[in-house]
């Protein structure tokens, strides 16, 4: 089997391609574990879930736990928040404040509060304030 890496150029995102004649137990393992990294692991008291990264509103951080909200339930995760950024750089998440993590694709709308804040509204009616360190950042993201 050969493998080549190749980097992209400026402006283009990450990209596996698999070229094969068909679909051996080896590449079928190599595409699980690809697709597996795409998931996040999570629970609710004792139950173990997997979540896909778009079904995730944001992501707080409270009294040192981490909690993944979604349109179904709430989370918690034993990933620290900058792990979690770290995991979900190459989505649309973003940094929003010292505690949150926001889901760029969840927003509806935004509001102007004091201070140079902005508090993002989002498709399932909540809302979470933007910190001023973070607006320029996120107005960039957004090409605003």
């Amino acid at each position: 089997m050969k493998i080549t890496i190749e980097e992209p150029k400026i402006g283009e995102n990450d990209e596996i391609i698999i070229k094969c004649h068909h679909l051996n137990p080896e590449i079928m393992h190599l595409l699980s574990k690809l697709k597996s990294q795409n998931t996040l692991i999570a629970y609710i008291d004792n139950e173990i879930h997997r979540l896909l990264p778009s079904s995730i509103y944001y992501i707080e951080s409270v009294n040192n736990k981490t909690f993944l909200y979604a349109s179904d339930a709430t989370y918690e995760s034993k990933h620290k928040l900058y792990e979690l950024e770290e995991i979900l750089q190459s989505h649309d998440f973003l940094r929003v404040s010292k505690s949150f993590i926001i889901n760029i694709d969840k927003i509806k709308s935004f509001v102007p509060v004091f201070s140079g804040r902005l508090e993002a509204v989002l498709t399932n009616g909540e809302r979470v304030v933007i910190s001023r360190q973070y607006v320029n950042a996120l107005k960039e993201r957004l090409g605003v």
